[in-house]
């Protein structure tokens, strides 16, 4: 699709949970206010429009920015970099009132505000079980014991002493979406799917320490447990253990962040988040799951009948249109980018296909390189908007065939009650207005 001037604004989804949609006034002021800026309209400009109020053209060509007319910031004014101080709303969020304490709970992603396939360390969504441990990294030992010839406990020199690997990977807790089973729940794709990051992670392979203790060929599983105050244990197969799972210490080219598990911490590529035990301080090795309390009592999938389901690890392929997206406001008709995250645990991302009339009919999406197995990857596609009503929608295909489902189809299979796994195909509508809202489409 070609298209002539420039693409069409998005107002930003409101940062707040509650916060409403502009008014027809409101949007009207946008309108005014984004042509006398210069027709930019990014994250953030409402407040700053606003704030500038009358004195909007006064920085802008072809006058001199009163930036320009003295020094700026020295050198190592923030030894650390950060943000800009107009970027103070891409924030992780809590969703209001969904845990009854914040040492057990979540804080979700901005996926809206976020470029390209990696997520910035400090916006990472977080879900914990037992608060943050603050961990002295000289202190910390990783113990490896069970079914082996040579227990071990290692120190972190010790670790960062193996040969290592970097790979860009996705962690999805398995209840992301999962407020979604029943009817719409949240507005924005923050809190719809925003419990989900993916990062560049390093360390050693699993693999390579259990050749180092000599794992008994009779073990089938590991079980790795967290030194957080909830001691959280998880089982995991041999077989994932002995291909792609990685003790990590490494994020996004520095150390892990204390809330991603500072100073160690397991990622097993492609499964339920919580499998990717942080704070890593323990692996034992045996010939049968252990069955704890994360895998037999949470963390499991309730089915129809009644039944519940586990050990169901791996996160199928899920795709989401992140703009425009639930709270944003269109602004214009004509052309507009649709873009959006695609994943699955299974492999890579082979196609995208994008419907604007609630999956009557499809379009590919363009695949943005790289294409990294068990990674997020972004998709783009040309829209042009009319001015109607619209259902936004993305379904992904993974390179083992599997096709993401449709609500219609996942609750065949699985019904209304569940909590974890839900990949069903996400819908946006978009209204006469503009206005952008979550809808589910049968």
């Amino acid at each position: 699709m070609s298209f002539h001037g420039m693409p069409g604004r998005i107002v930003p989804a409101p940062e707040h949970h509650g916060e409403p949609p502009p008014s027809t006034a409101r949007r009207g002021f946008l309108r005014r206010a984004a042509a006398l800026s210069g027709g930019a309209l990014a994250a953030g400009a409402a407040g700053g429009v606003a704030a500038q109020g009358g004195d909007l053209g006064r920085n802008l060509p072809p006058n001199v920015p009163d930036y320009s007319k003295s020094l700026g910031a020295p050198v190592l004014a923030s030894p650390y970099g950060v943000p800009s101080k107009y970027e103070k709303n891409v924030l992780r969020r809590e969703s209001p009132g969904l845990t009854r304490t914040p040492h057990s709970s979540v804080a979700f992603t901005p996926l809206q505000s976020l470029f390209g396939i990696i997520t910035p360390s400090g916006l990472h969504f977080e879900r914990h079980h037992g608060g943050v441990p603050d961990i002295d990294p000289h202190q910390h030992r990783l113990m490896i014991h069970g079914m082996c010839r040579s227990p071990r406990i290692f120190t972190m020199d010790d670790l960062m002493r193996f040969p290592s690997v970097s790979r860009v990977h996705f962690i999805e807790c398995g209840a992301n979406t999962g407020m979604e089973w029943g009817n719409v729940a949240v507005p924005t794709v923050q809190y719809s799917h925003g419990m989900l990051g993916c990062s560049e992670w390093t360390g050693v392979l699993l693999s390579t320490l259990l050749d180092e203790v000599g794992y008994d060929p009779k073990a089938r599983f590991v079980l790795a447990e967290g030194a957080d105050a909830a001691g959280l244990t998880r089982t995991v197969s041999m077989e994932m253990a002995l291909d792609d799972v990685m003790v990590v210490y490494g994020q996004n080219g520095e150390m892990l962040r204390p809330e991603q598990g500072y100073p160690l911490r397991l990622l097993v590529p492609g499964v339920q988040g919580v499998s990717s035990v942080k704070w890593l301080r323990r692996i034992e090795l045996g010939d049968q799951p252990w069955n704890t309390r994360e895998e037999a009592i949470h963390y499991i999938d309730l089915m129809p009948g009644g039944k519940h389901r586990q050990y169901t690890w791996i996160q199928e392929a899920k795709s989401v249109i992140t703009s425009p997206s639930g709270g944003q406001v269109i602004l214009d008709r004509g052309y507009h980018e649709i873009t959006g995250l695609a994943w699955s645990g299974r492999g890579k991302i082979r196609r995208v296909d994008v419907s604007t009339d609630g999956g009557r009919n499809w379009r590919t999406a363009k695949l943005q390189e790289p294409v990294h197995t068990k990674s997020l990857t972004r998709f783009r596609i040309d829209w042009n908007w009319d001015g109607g009503p619209a259902l936004l929608q993305s379904r992904a295909l993974d390179d083992t065939g599997y096709v993401q489902p449709n609500y219609r189809q996942l609750r065949a299979v699985r019904g209304t009650r569940s909590i974890y796994h839900n990949n069903a195909i996400q819908t946006w509508r978009v209204a006469p207005s503009g206005e952008v809202s979550n809808v589910q489409v049968l």
